[in-house]
């Protein structure tokens, strides 16, 4: 036993290192710098938290106000330069109604006074008979004035539909409506008196149509104040008919 102690005795005593906390820093500091040169990047320095953005407290105290949800009325002036809403472009003119003519109030015809188609004559209420309706066919006295239908419109401020004025063309003799077949063109001027004033016209067409035709042809569509000039085509007087139509001219 005692040499065991005395061998114990002998042997040469090894260190023993206790680490203070400067030692462990150090080490720290160099375990770290190592793995960042291993990573190649810092592994302790980190960014701010994501910030949370709350609806009510998210914007600063020194923010200025957020604008009014109310849009700010367009002026004239932007409006020129400012795309309107559903994609029309900026430079779009509006679309004006066409001006109507100022009528006088609806009122029987009295006189056509067509200059170009050297057609001036008075007009006189005509009801046609019971035979004219079930045969469709309608045929004025025989003079050369104008005969105003009296079952359909009246012109004027009003009317409620078109309005038909019919006289004869005369074969082998000058009378007023003869004019129409080889005068009357569209864009034509003339003038109808009323009862209540008179009102100037527009021709619209001016169209030939075979006699056992005219009653299916569209001149019988209702039209408030429209006219329709009816004669005789004097190149083919017993087959054909003539037929003006015209609306109320805007000044």
């Amino acid at each position: 036993m005692a040499e065991e102690n005395s061998r114990r005795a002998a042997r040469p005593r090894r260190p023993c290192w206790r680490l203070n906390r400067t030692d462990l820093a150090i080490l720290l500091c160099g375990v770290t710098a190592a793995m960042g040169i291993t990573f190649g990047g810092p592994l302790l320095q980190q960014g701010p938290p994501p910030a949370v953005v709350n609806a009510v407290a998210a914007a600063p105290a020194t923010a200025e106000p957020v604008p009014s949800a109310t849009p700010a009325p367009i002026s004239a002036a932007a409006s020129s330069t400012t795309t309107p809403a559903l994609g029309l472009p900026a430079t779009a003119t509006p679309v004006q109604a066409a001006p109507e003519p100022a009528l006088p109030e609806a009122a029987a015809p009295v006189r056509i006074s067509y200059p170009s188609a050297d057609l001036d004559v008075p007009v006189h209420p005509l009801e046609p008979d019971s035979a004219a309706a079930a045969s469709q066919t309608i045929v004025p006295p025989e003079t050369k004035d104008a005969y105003w239908l009296t079952p359909y419109g009246t012109p004027g401020n009003n009317s409620a539909n078109t309005t038909y004025v019919i006289g004869h063309s005369w074969d082998g003799a000058d009378a007023p409506f003869n004019h129409l077949s080889s005068a009357a063109r569209v864009g034509d001027s003339f003038t109808v008196e009323t009862g209540t004033g008179a009102i100037s016209y527009r021709v619209d067409t001016v169209t030939t149509y075979v006699k056992a035709s005219l009653k299916d042809s569209p001149i019988w569509d209702i039209v408030p104040n429209r006219l329709v000039l009816i004669s005789c085509y004097t190149q083919d007087p017993w087959g054909k008919n003539v037929v003006v139509t015209a609306s109320p001219a805007v000044p």
